[in-house]
């Protein structure tokens, strides 16, 4: 799996998110994803790896063996 597949993902069910996925080791299965997105809005940090966790749970474990999870809101980003 690529980077970018990962990436469609997890905009597919977060709608407007800003995604970034690194492949940390090369492998194709194993990832960080930053994932930026008003959605999480409200959320605590479990419901909001919760959220990212259910748009590629299929693939966890088969095709994805790691992924490392960032999430903000856009208010948590600085200038």
């Amino acid at each position: 799996m690529t980077g970018e597949e990962v990436k469609n993902l997890i905009t597919k069910r977060l709608p407007g998110a800003e995604v970034e996925v690194t492949d940390t080791t090369g492998t194709g299965d194993h990832f960080k994803a930053v994932v930026i997105w008003k959605g999480f809005a409200g959320l605590g940090l479990v419901q909001q790896h919760k959220k990212v966790f259910e748009s590629v749970g299929e693939y966890i474990t088969r095709e994805i063996h790691a992924l490392q999870i960032k999430t903000l809101t856009p208010d948590q980003i600085s200038v």
